[in-house]
Parts: structure tokens; sequence; C-alpha cells
């Protein structure tokens, strides 16, 4: 067995299902109780002068409802489940149409990460073209120089 309870305005309402019995409809009992006892009752239920029993009037109401929901096939029950299963299969659907779009972005970061790493690689090969030119300008002139004062000695010592 399940029990499944709910709490609404400081009353306590509780039923004890099978574990077969759809949970969604035994809320749904739970939530319809609790909206007719607080149409009925709901002024009562704070007062400190209570006697035992002073609800059980309610009870012809608790017994009706609870034949209309003990039959799991009623018209009335399929038609409360199908809503709640309509529901989330519009939850659902968002959700699906949120994760298509996260994906489309996702497509599209994906394709500029892509254009971004091809332009750091030239951008990088560039730099060290620019590097080498700059190193050459900077220094080519100076070594080459140097370069032929060494060869100069050299010839000039080895030769003679």
């Amino acid at each position: 067995y399940c029990l499944h309870y709910l709490l609404e305005q400081g009353v306590c309402y509780l039923c004890i299902c099978e574990k077969s019995f759809p949970r969604k409809l035994a809320f749904s009992y739970l939530d319809e109780l609790a909206k007719e006892f607080y149409m009925s009752y709901g002024s009562e239920v704070e007062k400190t002068n209570l006697r035992p029993y002073a609800f059980i009037k309610f009870d012809t109401f608790i017994q009706k409802t609870k034949r209309i929901y003990e039959d799991s096939r009623t018209q009335n029950n399929l038609s409360k489940l199908n809503e709640d299963l309509r529901d989330v299969t519009q939850i659902m659907t968002k959700n699906m149409e949120d994760l298509l779009w996260r994906g489309d972005s996702l497509d599209r970061m994906n394709t500029m990460s892509d254009r971004l790493r091809d332009q750091s690689e030239k951008y990088r090969k560039h730099t060290r073209q620019l590097n080498i030119e700059m190193m050459i300008r900077k220094y080519g002139i100076p070594a080459a120089i140097v370069l032929g004062f060494i060869l100069i000695l050299y010839l000039r010592y080895k030769l003679f």
C-alpha cells in the first residue's frame, strides 16, 4: 500500500491506496476533498473549542468522491489522467524544442570556434614569418659583415 497526504490550510488530508493505483489520481482525489472541505468548513477549522467528530457530516462527501475515484476506469478519472498526460506531453515538447534550439546554438558556436581556430593558425604563421623578417632586418647586415670578415680571415690564413 501507499500513503498519500496533502497539507492545506492547516488540515492534513490522507488516503491509503494500493501501489497500483495512479499517484496523480490519488492526489487529485485529495485535492478535491481539500477544496470541498475548505468551502464547507474553512472558517471552523481554526476554532479551539471543537468537539470530537465535529466534521462527521463531511463523511458523506468523502464516500461519494471515494466511489467515483475507486474505479480508475471511470470517464472522469480517465479524462483527468489524460489531461495530466497532455500537460506532461506539452512540457516534454517544450523541452525538446529548447534542446533543438540549444543544438542549433551549439552548431553555430562550433562553426565560430572552427573559424577562430583557423584564423588563429593563420595569425600564428604570419607572426612567425614577420618575426623572421624582423630578425633579418635587425641582424642581417651585421651578420653578413661578421660572416664576410670571418670568411676573409679564413681564406687569408688558410691559403697563405
